[in-house]
């Protein structure tokens, strides 16, 4: 027997959100339809809650969304966040220093809000693009307790798995780390910084297949998860489908079950309608 799935998992930049910095239409009419039909539809994002909130309106979507990589889940309906985890003073203190120390950029963030220090450079500025919540703020000033995360740029390096290398052996065990190259994402194609994430121990965004299981009961099997890049694989771990685009990134593609087009299409919704053809009934017809 087919496994039914009950729930969907959907990263948003790359997956869900393409360069237009919005859902195409037609996926966003069949998430409505989907919700409507009893499947449970869950946001999981690398985002921080105040850059997730406006998606999450846009779509009048209600269920809670797994932010920071899996560090928080934002409730939209009690604005606030469910969980929080938050890094430890020692590992900040050495974040901090290992930053200074080489020369690396780096955002503070707490929950609603971001801190940076007034950039140096054009390259700095450009790698506060389109962020939500941002104070810029003497280096001084920036808070070093209560972080969700602290993100790290770079323009010496060239690989960010060697950035990645370099910032664990400073900084230490156990912690979450995600990195990518800045120009991964559309509104900074082109940029030659290297980004890593420092986050609080968590099972990245797999926190959203756990989350589904202990409060709707929801087993992993009947997830299926949608993303395009390795901060995804977490969830794809751990759901039942996992499902990469078109555009992924190559580790991406290689861990999903089955691929399908690009984030600038309605691809999403045409796989909704196949694995949820109940949901769609009599649209054909009602049109």
């Amino acid at each position: 027997m087919e496994t039914q799935y009950k729930a969907l998992l959907l990263d948003l930049d790359g997956t869900l959100i393409g360069p237009s910095g919005l859902p195409h239409p037609r996926t966003t009419a069949a998430i409505h339809r989907l919700v409507a039909g009893g499947v449970r539809v869950m946001i999981a994002t690398g985002r921080s809650d105040a850059g997730t909130i406006p998606i999450l309106k846009h779509l009048n979507l209600l269920t809670p969304a797994v932010v920071f990589n899996g560090a928080g889940i934002w409730c939209p309906v009690k604005e606030r966040l469910l969980e929080e985890r938050t890094l430890s003073d020692t590992k900040i203190a050495r974040v901090f220093e290992y930053a200074a120390a080489s020369g690396l950029y780096m955002i503070a963030m707490q929950a609603g809000q971001k801190f940076a220090r007034h950039p140096q450079s054009p390259g700095e500025e450009r790698c506060l693009f389109g962020l939500e919540g941002l104070h810029l703020v003497d280096e001084a000033e920036l808070p070093r307790e209560r972080l969700m995360r602290i993100t790290l740029f770079s323009e010496t390096y060239t690989d960010c798995y060697v950035m990645l290398a370099d910032v664990k052996a400073a900084v230490g065990e156990p912690l979450y780390y995600t990195n990518f190259p800045l120009n991964a994402l559309y509104e900074h194609i082109g940029s030659p910084f290297q980004v890593v994430d420092v986050q609080p121990p968590c099972r990245g965004k797999g926190e959203a297949v756990r989350f589904l299981w202990d409060t709707e009961g929801i087993r992993p099997e009947e997830v299926v998860a949608i993303g395009d890049a390795t901060n995804d694989l977490p969830m794809f771990e751990a759901a039942g489908l996992a499902v990469a685009m078109q555009n992924a990134m190559q580790a991406t593609l290689d861990a999903a079950d089955r691929v399908i087009g690009t984030a600038d299409t309605d691809t999403i919704a045409t796989l909704a309608e196949e694995l949820w053809p109940h949901c769609f009934q009599g649209i054909e017809q009602a049109g």
